[in-house]
């Protein structure tokens, strides 16, 4: 399901992208280009979560032996700093998601674990062991290879245009280092209390959603020029996005399904974590790059780059390198048991769930 659901999720918010539809008041037909609306529609799917979870708590008060621990009570406040940067660095993705391919956009938002690296190192007090260290420099490698795919096919795509797809790779990892802040805020403030997943990921939805959807008013008058793709060239036309809708209402079906995989991404991610581990879990996210990639191929979305495989690779690698992925494999080879155990023992839980990423957030 994690795999299924986060895989749609990349693929519907493009393929919204890709859309052209007349808008409201007679404008002519132009391309669906509404990344704040969609990051509404997002934070809905997240909203949702909350909802889910309400629902399985009294089901399973009805029990004669409840089973499900609700998690201590809490002040919802908590969640609004890490729903902030949720709200921000999802709109900076989905603005760069209209730049840029969907394999890149999910390639580069591999450099997470760089900033979440740092900043832990910093603020958290984490003392990252050399394999982590070494999986960020991998990392960084990786994204550079990525840039450079991207850079070399600007120069044939006809969709968009080379400095549209620098642009929207910046953008990006830019977003990436709002994601960590809001990882480190979450472990810091957040997880301490014990609340339960689904609860957690339907607060910030929550916030998320009605901040932002208050948000689309002002932005309805902020004139931007040409840096907006829609015919009022305002920050976000929410209006011009429902007479898009109307006129073509697959958009419509896109939408729904970026708003309903991020629930199931988000439920099947916590459940994945939780009954198997974090490690399966950064697999199973590594996997989803390579299914939007071929998806993205087989629907005529993207043209094959070697040099686009080989920056997956080593981005691969490094996240490997940096969850620990590579510790079973030094654990049966018989030089230095001793060392590796301790490097084992020092490596917390957490760090490998903050390196797995979150849903988005996916979040």
């Amino acid at each position: 399901m994690m795999l299924i659901t986060g895989s749609i999720n990349t693929l519907s918010a493009k393929w919204a992208d890709m859309f052209s539809a007349p808008g409201c008041n007679g404008s002519p037909n132009h391309a669906f280009s509404h990344p704040f609306v969609q990051a509404v529609g997002m934070f809905l799917g997240e909203l949702s979560c909350l909802v889910v979870f309400h629902i399985l708590l009294c089901h399973d008060r009805r029990k004669p032996e409840p089973t499900m621990i609700p998690g201590q009570s809490f002040n919802p406040l908590l969640f609004l700093p890490p729903a902030l940067c949720d709200m921000l660095g999802t709109s900076i993705m989905y603005v760069a998601l209209n730049m840029t391919s969907a394999s890149s956009f999910q390639m580069l938002r591999g450099a997470v674990i760089i900033f979440t690296g740092l900043l832990s190192v910093a603020f958290l007090g984490r003392r990252l062991q050399p394999s982590q260290w070494i999986g960020i420099l991998v990392t960084i490698l990786g994204l550079v290879v990525v840039g450079l795919a991207d850079f070399l096919n600007g120069h044939r795509d006809d969709s968009h245009k080379l400095s549209e797809v620098l642009t929207g790779d910046l953008l990006i990892i830019m977003a990436q280092i709002i994601v960590a802040v809001q990882m480190v805020l979450e472990e810091k403030f957040v997880y301490k209390h014990n609340v339960h997943p689904l609860k957690a990921v339907g607060t910030e939805g929550f916030f998320g959603f009605v901040i932002l959807s208050l948000l689309l008013i002002p932005m309805f008058f902020i004139h931007v020029g040409s840096f907006a793709d829609n015919p009022r060239q305002v920050l976000e036309d929410a209006l011009d996005a429902f007479c898009q809708i109307g006129h073509k209402p697959l958009i419509l079906l896109a939408l729904l399904g970026n708003t309903v995989s991020i629930a199931f991404f988000n439920f099947a991610g916590i459940s994945v974590t939780k009954e198997i581990s974090a490690t399966t879990r950064m697999v199973l996210d590594s996997l989803r790059t390579l299914v939007i990639w071929v998806m993205s191929l087989l629907l005529g979305w993207e043209v094959f780059q070697g040099l686009q495989i080989l920056g997956f690779i080593i981005l691969l690698v490094g996240t490997a390198l940096y969850n620990g992925l590579h510790k079973p494999l030094m654990a049966k080879m018989p030089c230095c048991p001793g060392e590796q155990r301790a490097e084992e023992g020092e490596a917390p839980e957490r760090e490998r769930l903050l390196g797995a990423g979150k849903a988005e957030n996916e979040s």
